[in-house]
């Protein structure tokens, strides 16, 4: 099997798309979304309800067509207002700006967050985490978790992982939790996105004590996963990155190239597996501490659209994909947020206040 992910393996940012992949042929573009979702008054879409089923394989290949489309998740970042970020206004541990970003949020047509996640290793974005969940219970909106790796040596990646995953299901999944019922599944299983680093995680391990849950979870990975563990993760989604030809200097290269190959290998060599499709506005990582220089235009909205439209190439109604992912909601300092972006919003960049950003 080849390894079509892309992976720096040398950096710890989320945003990744220096590494090798192989990429396909262009396919044929059939109706697009409307171009109401440049004006983020994205249309509500509705996945329908499956019955959980024992093992991933089984599950996952009873999935239900979705009524009118895929269900809209946004990435999200809970790490603002701890000032190891950029400044961004707010302090993503105040209940009332989170009961307004997710308002704001499903008036959009977004369902539901995916939640950048660090464990206990980040008290504060765990915390926060722990809020969000419990003001989506409220308000019939719905959370993941983005599980972000651990880049220690095998074994401790492992166990690293194994303690977070025991943390999650105890705190925000299980039938422990108090807000679990915004906790984001599908066909019964809880979903859980994986953002690989250095792949020392041995997902074996992982998935073999996730069998003793209630509803094993649904790991999602980003691209392919290794191929050693291919048969633990229920599906892949897509992530923002260039694609063939990399970053161009010009901003110009908006990621058609690694769509074109991402959702033409799932729909090619893993048709029982859940497709998520990735969107974008753009890219600019200067303002990050870890920055690389690394841009892509927004084309005043053209790069969300066509990234947001670009899984019809491949997928119609009588296959559909059951979920879309925007990324981002609030990344500031890779600049692709979304949160105050409008249609005639024309910036390479979204805009915040200046600051000296730090990954977390």
């Amino acid at each position: 099997m080849s390894n079509w992910q892309a992976r720096k393996g040398q950096s710890s940012e989320r945003a990744n798309g220096s590494g090798t992949v192989r990429w396909g042929h262009e396919g044929k573009r059939s109706a697009v979304v409307s171009r109401a979702l440049l004006g983020f008054t994205i249309a509500c879409f509705v996945v329908a309800s499956g019955c959980t089923t024992p093992g991933i394989r089984k599950a996952v290949q009873d999935k239900q067509a979705p009524a009118d489309g895929p269900k809209v998740l946004a990435v999200y970042m809970p790490w603002f207002g701890n000032h190891t970020h950029i400044d961004v206004g707010y302090s993503s541990e105040d209940p009332g700006v989170l009961r307004k970003q997710i308002e704001e949020a499903r008036h959009r047509g977004i369902s539901g967050f995916v939640v950048d996640w660090y464990g206990k290793d980040q008290p504060y974005s765990d915390h926060n985490f722990g809020l969000l969940e419990q003001i989506a219970s409220e308000t019939n909106f719905h959370v993941a978790l983005l599980y972000n790796e651990a880049e220690d040596e095998s074994d401790d990646a492992t166990d690293d992982a194994m303690s977070a995953f025991k943390e999650a299901y105890q705190s925000y999944i299980g039938p422990q939790a108090p807000y679990r019922n915004a906790y984001l599944t599908y066909n019964g299983h809880p979903m859980i996105f994986i953002f690989p680093k250095r792949g020392h995680v041995n997902w074996n391990r992982i998935q073999q004590m996730c069998s003793d849950w209630e509803a094993t979870p649904f790991l999602i990975y980003k691209d392919e996963p290794p191929a050693q563990y291919n048969s633990d993760f229920a599906g892949s989604y897509a992530w923002v990155q260039p694609g063939k030809g990399g970053w161009a200097p010009d901003g110009s290269n908006w990621g058609e190239s690694y769509l074109q190959y991402f959702y033409k290998t799932m729909k090619s060599k893993y048709p029982d597996k859940i497709v998520v499709g990735g969107a974008w506005p753009g890219f600019n990582d200067s303002s990050a501490a870890w920055s690389l220089n690394r841009h892509m235009q927004s084309r005043c909205g053209k790069t969300f659209d066509d990234t947001l439209n670009f899984y019809h190439h491949f997928y119609d109604s009588s296959d559909p994909i059951p979920f879309m992912l925007i990324e981002t909601w609030n990344d500031y300092e890779e600049g692709t947020a979304i949160e105050h972006r409008t249609m005639t919003n024309c910036n390479n960049r979204a805009s915040a206040p200046k600051g000296t950003p730090q990954r977390g």
